[in-house]
């Protein structure tokens, strides 16, 4: 299109005739919703007016929502309504419908220090009641107590509302936990428990666990019971349930024997426990005067199981054998397991709970949750 020369009607004011003329446009053009229209240059080189005036122009269709315009991108022509005859009085302003605020979800985070049966149950709990409080569940897995110190940080600064932690076995809490907890940052600390600070804290009475499954075998009339576990390595957990075992027998009258004691000198590797363990199958041998074998965890139950079976040994007619967790391959042995159950979902329900009263600036003295446990009972005692 050559230049065109506007002549002004009385009283009318430029900008106004610049309108009119872009809506010409925008029909000799047989211009679509969403299709650029011409710009202020443009409009101010085809028309011999400022660009001040072409601007206007521009505005004044934009107020009347035939066209929209978009920063360091341009005008273009609305897809709300039709475009009128040329000349025509303009339609009244239509304004759009103001945009709707979207509510950011609430950004939990939750670190394990690994993937086994008892952590992926967690994880099912904990992704169910982030969903009941209308938040994300972010999953880290942390592979040192170094990796963990680092997630903890990298999600602090990223911005995470809130933080579910089940801590690598330290015997002290790291100096990022510490931090965070004396920014009053909300952290909830699951299935451990730090002694020297005070801090929110979410876990399964691992002491009374033991005790009762203790007590319950002193009840079927054992009293040779033995105790065996992994390494205490300053995990709270295994330390407890040790004292739980020790506690019973004391309260029952029961000596407490030594050589009836096992901490082993390597972990137990899960991915073996149905093949026969030299250091179970050693501890065995060394005392064939057992009757009941208290496990600190079900694998090693399972281990110690399949190493008495292959041994010769009789489970549960000249051996009982009892775990603790109830993980999935507890009830699926040759001879099913008895053990201690862990209620994964409670634990979860009371992390959140807490956790939900953090985020909302609850500044009550931190709060200690012990989630009792029951004793599940299958095949494995005489």
């Amino acid at each position: 299109m050559k230049n065109v020369r506007v002549t002004k009607k009385p009283n009318q004011q430029l900008y106004l005739l610049i309108a009119d003329k872009v809506v010409e446009i925008i029909q000799s053009r047989r211009l679509q919703p969403h299709d650029p229209v011409p710009s202020e240059g443009e409009l101010a080189k085809l028309f011999g007016v400022s660009r001040m005036t072409s601007k206007l122009a521009l505005e004044k269709l934009a107020e009347q929502g035939m066209v929209y315009r978009l920063p360091r991108r341009g005008t273009f022509l609305s897809g709300q309504q039709d475009v009128p005859p040329p000349n025509e009085e303009l339609p009244a302003v239509i304004v759009p419908p103001a945009p709707v605020e979207v509510k950011r979800s609430r950004q939990i985070a939750l670190i394990v220090p690994h993937l086994s049966d008892y952590t992926s149950k967690i994880i099912a709990a904990a992704e169910l009641e982030a969903r009941k409080h209308d938040s994300d569940l972010i999953l880290k897995i942390s592979r040192n107590r170094e990796d963990e110190d680092h997630c903890l940080q990298r999600l602090v600064e990223g911005g995470i509302d809130g933080i579910i932690l089940f801590p690598q076995g330290r015997k002290t809490c790291s100096d990022q936990v510490l931090r965070l907890k004396l920014q009053q940052f909300p952290i909830v600390i699951i299935d451990r428990i730090f002694r020297e600070i005070q801090i929110d804290c979410v876990y399964h009475d691992h002491y009374r666990g033991s005790y009762e499954m203790t007590k319950y075998l002193i009840e079927k009339g054992f009293r040779e019971i033995g105790y065996t576990s992994n390494a205490i390595d300053n995990i709270t957990s295994r330390e407890e349930r040790y004292q739980g075992y020790i506690q019973a027998l004391l309260d029952h009258a029961i000596p407490v024997k030594t050589q009836y004691i096992h901490f082993r000198s390597v972990p137990c590797d899960p991915s073996r426990i149905h093949e026969s363990d030299p250091e179970q199958e050693q501890f065995l041998q060394e005392n064939p005067q057992l009757t009941a074998l208290m496990c600190g965890d079900d694998h090693l139950a399972i281990s110690s199981l399949s190493t008495a079976l292959l041994m010769g040994i009789s489970v549960p007619d000249k051996l009982s054998i009892v775990g603790f967790s109830d993980i999935h391959l507890s009830a699926l042995t040759p001879i099913p397991l008895t053990t201690v159950r862990q209620d994964t979902e409670k634990l979860a329900q009371s992390a959140f709970a807490l956790l939900m009263k953090r985020v909302n600036q609850s500044h009550e003295k931190p709060v200690i949750t012990k989630i009792q446990t029951t004793i599940v009972e299958r095949k494995s005692v005489r």
